[in-house]
């Protein structure tokens, strides 16, 4: 029972044409999830956050190298998903090509990503929500002892993912209009309040980090190499950009919906580069406006926007941004939500999990014990603990998925070589292997306490891989039956 051993591809897309998952999505659907989960806390919060802390004016730049980076991982993730396209995503291209144990390292990290990225957002919602309609804090706060906010905005979007990947899909479409419609007026109208000073200097010089600052805050890089933690100048910039990729995540999410769309080798590319394409442009215009706008050292971390623009006198707008951001953080809760329930449908149907989480409701098509699993999950987290500080986690698990991604499409073009490959990318290797380096070194650009929990984290799943998931395998099985067959 090798942990290297490999689920041949053959199988996959075996498996996929006898899929109980209904295909209802097109290309114009996988967009509009894409676009439904990039945008989200990322422009509405760590915009400001990352400009005020690290980087200045030149958050731009980090939103342009994060979306690069995002972009090579796309582009790997579209020759995958267009060539195997199944639920499961990373972790199904993982279990192809790199092995057993490196297919439950990624789906463990995407759980991590997706679970606890929902959960923040849904504290988020909650509190904006709190705001707008001045409702009690001690019920939808942040100080709150159970946050009910959180729980029912879950409770409610998991309904709508239980009754249908294409109801779920109008839904989200519905609110990517909104939101977009809104960052658009944003950078309209705050085109016309841009001052040069406020750019000026584009990157800041290099300075020593606050003094109270924690030791465990300090990246990675800068504690390898022994370097005096600072802030601002390139290496702000660098910081900035490993965690403004939070504002990326989730494009991987549409991988796990091949078995659910109607064209995936044609609908996956554009899905996935469509989407980030317009989410990249858009991160690049409001954050130029923000810095513009307002001096970075004033720039408010809670409602960086609509604080902006209400200094300048435009409230109406700041009113905008607010339905913006509600709409904007539910579509995120509304994707993370049918991708964690893709995700185990997939694990569990390989064996990692208990089979019962694979079984699909006879109605709806919806993989709904998986949906509805993780949903409680969420709102146990999202009720009960202030987990703000821990968004780092989210992109250091998305950033480690990608990176084996990157990997897995050269290892996969070795050992399958005349497999069909509708979207092919470019320069292979070479693509791939600097984009596995970029997520990497990013990675290292995040704090030692996220690589301590990201550490725990692998940890608690390796013991379940041991003890459960590695000896109730598909693959342990035919194993088995072989043999006794060969005995």
């Amino acid at each position: 029972m090798s942990i290297f051993r490999t689920m041949p591809v053959d199988n996959v897309l075996t498996r996929h044409s006898g899929s109980e998952l209904v295909q209802r999505l097109t290309a114009r659907h996988l967009v509009g999830f894409g676009i439904g989960i990039i945008i989200g806390t990322g422009i509405f919060t760590l915009t400001g956050v990352e400009a005020k802390q690290h980087a200045g004016p030149a958050v731009v730049l980090s939103f342009v190298i994060g979306g690069l980076i995002a972009g090579l991982a796309g582009i790997c993730y579209a020759e995958l998903a267009s060539s195997v396209p199944t639920a499961g995503s990373a972790y199904t291209y993982a279990y192809a090509t790199l092995g057993e144990i490196f297919a439950w390292i990624i789906g463990w990290d995407l759980l991590l990503e997706f679970a606890l990225g929902s959960a923040v957002v849904a504290r988020s919602w909650s509190g904006y929500v709190a705001n707008l309609l001045d409702l009690p804090q001690e019920w939808f706060g942040e100080s709150a002892t159970i946050n009910i906010g959180a729980i029912g905005i879950i409770a409610v979007l998991t309904t709508v993912a239980l009754t249908g990947i294409r109801e779920s899909s109008w839904v989200t479409n519905a609110l990517v209009v909104v939101k977009v419609a809104v960052c658009v007026i944003v950078v309209g109208a705050g085109l016309f309040f841009v001052k040069g000073e406020n750019l000026t200097p584009f990157v800041p010089p290099a300075e020593s980090a606050p003094s109270e600052t924690s030791a465990l805050e300090q990246p990675l890089v800068q504690a390898v190499l022994g370097m005096e933690q600072s802030v601002y100048g390139i290496g702000g910039v660098l910081t900035a950009a490993a965690v403004v990729f939070f504002a990326y995540t989730g494009f991987e999410a549409l991988a796990n919906l091949g078995e659910e769309t109607k064209r995936p080798q044609r609908d996956f590319p554009i899905g996935l580069l469509g989407s980030l394409v317009v989410c990249a442009l858009l991160y690049v215009a409001v954050s130029f406006v923000l810095t513009g706008m307002v001096d970075y050292r004033n720039i408010d971390e809670g409602a960086p926007l609509a604080v902006a623009f209400d200094v300048v006198g435009q409230p109406w707008v700041a009113a905008l941004i607010s339905l913006g951001a509600l709409t904007g953080l539910t579509s995120v809760m509304m994707v993370q939500l049918v991708t964690i329930g893709r995700i185990g449908y997939a694990m569990s149907r390989d064996g990692l999990f208990p089979k019962i989480l694979s079984r699909v409701h006879p109605r709806f098509g919806t993989p709904h014990l998986m949906t509805a699993g993780g949903a409680l999950v969420i709102m146990i987290l999202s009720g009960l603990i202030p987990i703000s500080e821990l968004a780092d986690m989210v992109s250091i698990g998305a950033l480690s998925g990608m990176m084996l991604v990157a990997i897995a499409v050269p290892v996969l073009r070795k050992t399958k070589p005349h497999l069909r490959r509708p979207f092919r990318v470019p320069l292979s290797p070479w693509v791939p292997v600097i984009t596995a380096l970029a997520c990497l070194y990013l990675m290292a650009n995040l704090s030692l306490i996220t690589w301590i929990r990201f550490g725990v984290w692998l940890a608690l799943g390796i013991v379940i891989y041991v003890g459960y998931g590695r000896r109730n395998a598909v693959l342990t099985k035919s194993e088995q039956q072989r043999d006794v067959l060969d005995g």
